[in-house]
């Protein structure tokens, strides 16, 4: 049996009545106003995407690839069923490939979605994917929660992910800790929501996994899709929708792949090349050559996993950093700083 709990304002929480089995149909018909396509006309063409309503204001959290034309005098359109609405850009953060956009004038059939705990999902969990995949409004896929905190490299305008990517943010190019999962993302899904079967937001559609091609072809899913997780995406999105913009947790070192060992047994991490003077890492005391393997309770594996796991931080959010030095395990506490705009 299903049952329902609303709140005023929000889309109605479904309550399953097995958590082996969910009743996916009650799931989507609870979200079917909450997600909406988004389309761009430029006078180069255009593009499509998907969005999640977040607030009774008409703000609606997308990806930033989805939007970008329209900070450059695109047209930007939002629907939900067979009703189109103008919108416009609130604000965009490349570096996380998240943007807010608003109804300027929102129905009252929009119902903003509820936020669940992105922190406390589990491996194997039940999910569903919602949005505009190649056009086609309002479609639903099934799937499970494959890993958590996985490095992903993304260009800003391609939905192809890279795992093995090194750059940043700098040369166009973002790398999230995202959620991967086995549910079906196609092109148009970003800016879509990913929710438990509660339906509940755990992350907002960004990526996915492609193989190499000689023409660079925008392949489909092959079973491999990433999530920006919901708390980093409601983060991002609270601040863009309070001043236009969002501010970003500083450790202030460069990083490497590399490799420690302790206890004769070699653990990957990230290593430290350099530290920033009077950076967050630099007062904690962390020095060059140091092999960083966790945050928190988070393992990092490489380099780029610390890359992603700080952007999900927030500006003077402690942290307790585990690394060696030399053959020694030691913890540090470090109170991120700010980066620049």
């Amino acid at each position: 049996m299903t049952a329902a709990s609303a709140t005023p304002n929000t889309v109605t929480k479904v309550v399953q009545g097995s958590s082996s089995a969910p009743d996916w149909t009650a799931t989507a018909s609870a979200i079917s106003n909450s997600v909406v396509s988004i389309t761009v006309t430029t006078s180069n063409g255009g593009g499509e995407g998907s969005g999640v309503v977040i607030d009774s204001n008409g703000n609606i959290v997308t990806n930033n690839h989805v939007v970008s034309g329209a900070t450059s005098g695109g047209q930007l359109t939002v629907s939900v069923g067979n009703k189109t609405y103008d919108a416009k850009v609130v604000g965009t953060d490349p570096s996380t490939d998240l943007a807010v956009i608003r109804v300027t004038n929102p129905p009252t059939s929009m119902k903003p979605i509820r936020f669940a705990d992105s922190s406390k999902l589990t491996v194997g969990a039940p999910v569903m994917a919602v949005g505009n995949p190649l056009g086609l409004s309002g479609s639903v896929t099934t799937g499970i929660v494959s890993a958590l905190n996985r490095p992903v490299t993304t260009t800003n305008g391609d939905d192809s992910g890279d795992l093995l990517g090194s750059r940043d943010s700098s040369s166009g190019v973002v790398v999230t800790n995202a959620i991967q999962t086995s549910a079906a993302i196609n092109p148009g899904n970003s800016g879509g929501a990913l929710v438990n079967a509660n339906g509940e937001l755990v992350g907002i559609n960004s990526s996915i996994a492609s193989l190499p091609s000689s023409d660079r072809s925008q392949s489909g899913n092959i079973g491999i899709g990433f999530a920006i997780p919901a708390n980093l995406a409601k983060s991002i999105a609270d601040q863009i929708v309070k001043t236009g913009k969002a501010t970003h947790a500083f450790l202030g070192i460069s990083v490497r792949d590399a490799d420690a060992v302790e206890s004769n047994v070699k653990i990957r991490g990230a290593g430290v090349a350099s530290v920033t003077p009077n950076s967050a890492a630099d007062k904690a005391g962390l020095r060059q050559g140091d092999v960083i393997t966790k945050i928190d309770d988070t393992e990092i594996p490489s380099g780029e996993s610390l890359v992603g796991l700080v952007r999900s931080l927030k500006a003077g959010q402690t942290a307790k950093i585990s690394y060696i030095r030399g053959s020694k395990e030691a913890t540090v506490d470090v109170t991120m700083g700010t980066a620049k705009s």
